[in-house]
């Protein structure tokens, strides 16, 4: 059974990036820089707090590149 889609203003684009590796000291992933409760709770987030994650992602951004599983910095 297909779902009907999210009005595209309501769909927020997961910022993962399938790396999935959390760094111990920042209790965050490496990959997509959110933190394990901002991963855990992905799937109840409004749309709101979705977009407040993914822009506190991309100041985390500025400051911590995105890696690898590697560890090595990811392509922009």
């Amino acid at each position: 059974m297909n779902l009907p889609l999210p009005p595209a203003e309501d769909y927020v684009a997961s910022p993962c990036v399938s790396v999935c590796v959390v760094d111990q000291a920042t209790k965050s992933c490496v990959g997509c820089l959110r933190t394990i409760k901002e991963i855990g709770a992905w799937r109840v987030m409004t749309v709101e707090e979705k977009r407040a994650v993914v822009a506190a992602c991309e100041e985390r951004a500025k400051t911590r590149p995105r890696r690898g599983r590697d560890r090595k910095p990811l392509s922009p």
